[in-house]
């Protein structure tokens, strides 16, 4: 009977417990925003600003901690592991989907799976874009896809890194039109674009803000984008899509949570992000560094989410092994 008596007691407590952490309001204390990359990225381009003014809704600081490492899985996996909270959330781009699909190919246990990720809003999202300096002989993607059959292998391009978010979409396009290109992968986007203003490669996969200057300064000329609809940068280019390639590929950024965050604390975080987007300050932001907005409140961003991890999954598979020539 005591025993039974015992075991009660350490019930009703535990739902006390449980009870008054429900009630806690959030947050009480600052947030760690995690950017997988090292400073000076897209995603702490866009990430910086966005916290900055989500600390005006949430009367709390929104603390950038870049983890670079493993071209963003370190970062990725540290959130996907947290504490579901609300106090540790992750700043992420389009490569986050590819990441444990490539770590399938070479049978490595995937640092992270995206069932540990609980989506929570899309802030931006900008199409690639493909570039060739400016006295390239290629005037169109026709050009350039009609050149690599004819010597296929032989047209080398520039990305970030294998498998990364300007390898992928180069692929995909190699795929869709039944060529191969070359492909020359570097530490980051902007050794890629130096190796094409340089001459040591013959066309690069590009954000759009990325290469605006050089294609106003007349060094870059545009081909086409990835995207399902005009750019507001470049109105009158052409989509691979409206081509006839059906590809479609963005780098676009987004918020998440680990997964089993209570809904109350998401309900919060929605809130905040929506708030945030539309700021003054904010806004003032992305126009600087020519960054559109395309937020995606989390029932949409959820959907968007699936079925751009679905094509970037699909696109790994078929693009297959690739290993980093040393």
């Amino acid at each position: 009977m005591l025993h039974g008596s015992r075991v009660l007691a350490g019930a009703l407590a535990a739902a006390a417990s449980c009870a008054l952490q429900a009630a806690e309001p959030y947050p009480v204390r600052p947030i760690l925003l995690v950017v997988p990359f090292p400073p000076g990225g897209v995603v702490e381009l866009v990430g910086r600003p966005l916290a900055a003014s989500m600390e005006k809704f949430l009367k709390q600081p929104v603390v950038i901690s870049n983890k670079p490492g493993a071209a963003g899985a370190v970062g990725n996996a540290f959130v996907a592991s947290a504490e579901p909270d609300g106090y540790k959330l992750l700043m992420s781009l389009s490569s986050i989907s590819v990441i444990p699909e490539a770590d399938k190919l070479f049978n490595r246990k995937p640092a992270y799976t995206l069932e540990q990720l609980l989506p929570i809003a899309r802030v931006s999202a900008d199409p690639t874009v493909l570039v060739v300096q400016s006295s390239a002989p290629w005037k169109s993607i026709k050009e350039l896809v009609d050149d690599a059959k004819a010597r296929p292998a032989q047209i080398s391009f520039s990305s970030s890194g294998i498998y990364g978010a300007l390898h992928v979409p180069a692929e995909m396009l190699a795929l869709a039109a039944g060529t191969k290109f070359r492909h020359v992968p570097f530490s980051g986007g902007g050794p890629a674009t130096t190796a094409l203003l340089g001459g040591h490669v013959q066309f690069s996969v590009q954000g759009p803000s990325a290469v605006a200057g050089h294609v106003k300064a007349n060094r870059m000329r545009l081909l086409a984008h990835w995207g399902g609809r005009k750019l507001d940068l470049f109105p009158e280019l052409p989509s691979l899509k409206e081509l006839g390639y059906d590809v479609e590929y963005y780098i676009w950024s987004g918020m998440f949570a680990p997964a089993k965050t209570p809904p109350a604390i998401v309900n919060t975080l929605r809130k905040a992000v929506a708030d945030a987007v539309a700021d003054a300050d904010f806004r003032n932001a992305m126009d600087k560094i020519s960054t559109p907005i395309q937020y995606l409140d989390q029932p949409e961003f959820t959907r968007f989410f699936a079925a751009d991890g679905k094509r970037l999954a699909a696109a790994v598979r078929k693009i297959g092994r690739v290993e980093e020539k040393k």
